[in-house]
């Protein structure tokens, strides 16, 4: 009998162990690289993110080094109503792996703060990062869901010298 119970205490560990690691699983973080140019899609979002160049601000708005600047091309493929873009769903990495968060500025028409998208309709705008920007470099884009979006997918878009 003692057999029996201890067969039964070993199979109720592994179940709990197997439905601890679907659960790990099923939030787990899922990188999808890109590059420039390229469509990424997040969730229900698909994207094209391209280096715009760099700029010095405007009179109202001056970076505290150089300001670096990306178009955001975004369709809603999915089957709401709609969805919500914002300026911070995106990050800039450098070499460094140093994550730097976009700066809002009114720099042009297109600069993203918030944005709704409604399905299949393309929506173009452009953010900037503040960084000590080096031409030479390596840079890339993080775009991160929100959150009811429902993914757990994040891309990682390279921008220059991939």
């Amino acid at each position: 009998m003692a057999g029996l119970g201890a067969v039964i205490v070993i199979g109720v560990i592994i179940a709990s162990m197997a439905a601890a690691m679907y659960m790990y699983t099923q939030y787990q973080t899922n990188f999808i690289e890109s590059n420039a140019g390229e469509i990424v899609t997040v969730g229900p979002v698909e994207y094209t993110i391209t280096f715009e160049g760099t700029h010095e601000g405007d009179k109202d708005t001056k970076p505290e080094n150089t300001f670096v600047m990306v178009g955001i091309t975004a369709k809603y493929i999915g089957n709401e109503e709609k969805t919500l873009l914002s300026g911070g769903q995106f990050y800039m990495v450098d070499e460094k792996e140093q994550k730097h968060e976009a700066v809002y500025g009114e720099f042009s028409s297109k600069d993203l703060l918030l944005e709704w998208l409604e399905p299949n309709k393309i929506v173009e705008k452009t953010t900037q990062f503040d960084i000590p920007f080096d031409e030479e470099k390596s840079y890339k884009i993080i775009i991160r869901p929100q959150k009811e979006q429902s993914t757990v997918d994040t891309a990682v878009v390279c921008i220059t010298n991939c």
